[in-house]
């Protein structure tokens, strides 16, 4: 092994004239190794530019060798230690190695040998050479192990007489040569090597304890010639900008060559004197210290230079070209001179500052909102791209904050009450898309659109919903809009939650500004939906619309106006048997039972189960019938409806033929021997025939409503008949008639002639049967007139929700007063509201607490009238 501690350098090869020193590490006075690879400048790390020389890495002999037999190898020795005197590198002699690899080569046995030098100090000025006995390879005992003993010099080295002198002269020769670009009179090698050494000549002065004194000298060499520089500047013409960056541009790029090519000279001074002196800066950073003392802080050339710049990029931003490169290498040489945020982007953003705060102004005057949104998502671009193209890195958020600032954010109010309604009107997705963007990228952008977004909602959905006019085509524009609001959020809005939950208090709030009108409409478009006869979707497609109706009706208040109307359009579309399918009630069933519960819909599966018992019931009347041997050419159906379950109708007397008559007897005995204690009431409105009738054309059947029938019966007796007449002989309602008659008479299908010829039935019109009838169907269904929803029974329906109002209101009073005994008026209030789930009015409610009062429910505090007592 070698000895602990003793090392020897990696001589370097002899530079060429292209050559530079070789950078490798070397020891500071602690004895690490140090490499100043990089170093900081404007506060950011970058690679040292002179680092670009480099040597091949050095090779660490090894001691033993575990092979049979040794071959020659290379010996490279790492310094491993420093030396306490002024020697600094001790190298071996390249004889003295290249007798060591001979002899490591005439080793034959498998033995592993090991070799050991010693070696005396010569004279040399810095190197080994052999002395006599002890410069040899030892090998008196086979095997024994050899030394390498090497050793400090007994007396310090000395220069030759005015060796510094003109070692410097050489240098600084060198040196302006480098600054003035002309040739150098020296061959480097000279000032890299000293005469027969292997050493550099700046390394040798060093080595002499001259580094300081070499340091300043080399500092004074380039502070006099930048000094020499400022002049040019001083007295440039101002108006040529250009001319003027290219002119620093050149300067700077000059000094950057200049000082790596003489850092390269002096590159063992700068890492190893300079880096262990920590208070002088490097020879790099000396010179750009200069280089901004002396040029760049200098006040008419900084000033000339910033506002050439700053020209230069207001061009560009007015759409000229400009030399982009320039500008970069100019700004790059600002922020190496560490003067980039000082000097430079203060003023920058407050030009930018004051030219967007002029265009935002002038262009939200003159340009419609999308052109105006283009423009400012155009010039986010192009500012975005300076940062990236010749902008410092630092400058991109204030620089981008200032353009959102002026160009958006002052305008904010101003460019969605310009253009919002008109974008969403016109449904413009993109712009849209834009415009939350943009507003996105601004504090507070997002909550004004937020609340613009609410507003229009709002105001579009008012103009359906209070709108008499649009009754008929209300709930389908309630659909298209909330269609349209949901796509608008889901592309544009990007699924915000925020528009979401807003968008749903909105809904809510314009569609119960007009109360109980869009719950009765919903039910009539759910009603026409599911009619028989509805051939607008398929069974898919009516699913996905029920499932939009069913987001409407979650908005309205008032849902017990929906469920009476939809009962009672249920109910006429079991009975009459108009259901489009039986799989799309029961969902819709489904539905409104998820949505409201189970009590909201328990009649109207009540209704269900009328129609499935109706049929069993029905199956056991005709073999009751056939038992019996009863005659008869009528078929009979009876629908058997639980009263509690069904929509409440008016009975009304009529005058029925003898044959139904004893029908209805027949059945009467039959249901009521099988069921004790009930009690059937016939509803005529409800009924339904099938007559058969012979006209010239040939025999027809006429589906029609029991009113119709007995009136068409009637011509079975006589040719013509008044309407008074008829009234009398079949027991009808007048107005119910008339309207009966006005479908047979007046209709598509007019199987009686009404003489005077008119669209209304009037007192003295006569009617006769219409033998000349004629129909392509063999089965004619009339209009049945009669049940449709009349302007009577929509005020009666809805009188009957009121009435039901009543009784919830009364019931939550009483329900809280029980619980809480004694309660104040404004509470009492507060709860009741909590509790019911439609809209109510103040006044109502006390009209509500009154009647309670009066009937001993509840009374008033005799010490406090605003206080209410629960009376058991």
């Amino acid at each position: 092994m070698f000895p602990t501690g003793l090392s020897s350098p990696n001589p370097p090869p002899p530079p060429t004239q292209e050559a530079r020193p070789a950078a490798t590490d070397v020891k500071n006075d602690s004895g690490n190794i140090t490499s100043p690879k990089k170093r900081k400048i404007n506060g950011s790390e970058r690679e040292d530019p002179s680092d670009t020389i480099s040597s091949s890495p050095p090779k660490t002999l090894n001691s033993s060798s575990s092979s049979s037999s040794c071959s020659p190898t290379p010996l490279h020795i790492q310094k491993k230690l420093r030396f306490e005197d002024s020697v600094d590198f001790i190298g071996l002699d390249v004889k003295m190695a290249e007798e060591a690899a001979a002899a490591a080569a005439s080793c034959s046995n498998n033995k592993s040998k090991a070799m050991f030098l010693t070696g005396g100090v010569g004279h040399h000025a810095n190197g080994l050479t052999k002395t006599a006995g002890s410069g040899t390879f030892s090998n008196s005992k086979p095997g024994a192990a050899k030394k390498l003993v090497i050793k400090n010099f007994r007396e310090k080295p000395k220069l030759p007489e005015n060796y510094t002198q003109e070692t410097w002269q050489k240098l600084k020769e060198a040196v302006e040569a480098i600054q003035n670009s002309t040739s150098i009179k020296y061959n480097l090698e000279e000032l890299y090597q000293s005469a027969g050494s292997r050493s550099s000549a700046v390394e040798n002065l060093c080595s002499h304890k001259i580094s300081a004194k070499l340091y300043k000298q080399l500092r004074a060499v380039c502070e006099d010639h930048i000094k020499a520089q400022i002049d040019q500047f001083r007295e440039y013409p101002s108006q040529f900008h250009v001319l003027f960056l290219k002119k620093i541009d050149k300067c700077w790029q000059d000094h950057c060559r200049q000082m790596i090519m003489i850092r390269s000279i002096f590159l063992f001074l700068d890492r190893t004197y300079v880096l262990q002196n920590s208070m002088l800066p490097s020879i790099w950073d000396m010179g750009l210290e200069l280089f901004r003392f002396y040029i760049i802080s200098d006040l008419k050339v900084q000033s000339k230079t910033i506002d050439g710049i700053l020209l230069l990029i207001e061009r560009e931003r007015n759409g000229e070209a400009i030399d982009r490169s320039l500008l970069r290498s100019l700004l790059s040489m600002l922020s190496d001179l560490q003067i980039y945020q000082d000097s430079f982007e203060q003023r920058f953003l407050e030009e930018t500052n004051r030219l967007y705060a002029a265009e935002g102004q002038r262009l939200m005057q003159e340009r419609e909102v999308p052109e105006y949104l283009h423009h400012v998502n155009k010039r986010l671009e192009e500012e975005a791209d300076r940062v990236i193209t010749y902008l410092d890195q630092s400058t991109q958020k204030p620089l981008i904050a200032t353009v959102e600032k002026q160009l958006l954010g002052e305008h904010l109010t101003a460019t969605l009450q310009k253009g919002l309604t008109h974008l969403l009107d016109e449904n413009r997705i993109q712009d849209l898309s834009l415009l939350y963007q943009l507003f996105s990228r601004v504090r507070g952008g997002v909550q004004v659109l937020l609340q613009h977004w609410i507003e229009y909602i709002k105001a579009f959905g008012s103009t359906i919903v209070i709108n008499p006019e649009k009754d008929k085509t209300m709930v389908q524009e309630l659909l298209d809009f909330k269609d349209k609001v949901d796509h608008i959020i889901d592309v544009c809005f990007m699924k915000n939650e925020k528009f979401v939950n807003a968008m749903k208090e909105a809904f809510e709030t314009f569609i119960n500004k007009r109360p109980n009108k869009p719950a009765e409409l919903i039910a009539k478009h759910v009603d026409s939906k599911l009619r028989a006869g509805n051939k607008e979707a398929t069974d898919e497609e009516l699913e996905k619309m029920l499932d939009k109706i069913m987001i409407i009706f979650r908005f309205i208040y008032g849902k017990d106006v929906f469920e009476a109307f939809y009962k009672k359009d249920l109910a006429k579309r079991l009975l009459v048997g108009k259901s489009a399918s039986v799989d799309a009630e029961k969902s819709m069933l489904s539905k409104l039972k998820h949505e409201c519960g189970a009590a909201f819909t328990s009649k109207l599966e009540g209704m269900f189960k009328d129609m499935e018992l109706s049929k069993d019931i029905m199956v056991q009347f005709k073999q009751y019938m056939q038992c019996q041997n009863i005659p008869g050419n009528i078929e009979l159906t009876v629908n058997i409806l639980t009263m509690g379950y069904w929509p409440t109708y008016v009975p009304m007397e009529v005058h029925l033929p003898p044959e139904m008559v004893r029908l209805q007897e027949i059945f009467k005995t039959f249901y009521l021997g099988k069921h004790s204690g009930r009690k059937l009431q016939w509803q005529s409105t409800l009924g339904h025939c099938v007559l058969k009738a012979e006209f010239k054309e040939g025999k027809k059947e006429l589906q029609v409503s029991l009113f119709q029938t007995l009136v068409l019966l009637m011509f079975n007796e006589g040719e013509e008949f008044t309407l008074e007449e008829i009234k009398l002989a079949t027991g009808i309602e007048d107005s119910e008639l008339r309207r009966t008659l006005q479908s047979l008479a007046c209709g598509k299908a007019r199987v009686l002639t009404k003489t005077p010829k008119s669209k209304d039935v009037e007192d003295g019109d006569k009617f006769s049967c219409n033998d000349d009838f004629k129909h392509k169907l063999f089965r004619i269904k009339i209009n049945q007139i009669q049940m449709k929803e009349t302007v009577e029974e929509q005020a009666s329906t809805t009188e009957r929700v009121f009435q039901d109002r009543q009784y919830q209101i009364d019931a939550a009073i009483v329900r809280i007063m029980k619980m809480r005994k004694t309660l104040s008026h404004n509470l009492l209030m507060s709860e009741v509201y909590n509790q019911l789930k439609f809209p109510v009015k103040p006044a109502d409610l006390k009209k509500r607490i009154e009647s309670l009062i009066d009937r001993d429910y509840m009374e008033r505090d005799k010490e406090n009238s605003n206080q209410y007592n629960y009376v058991a």
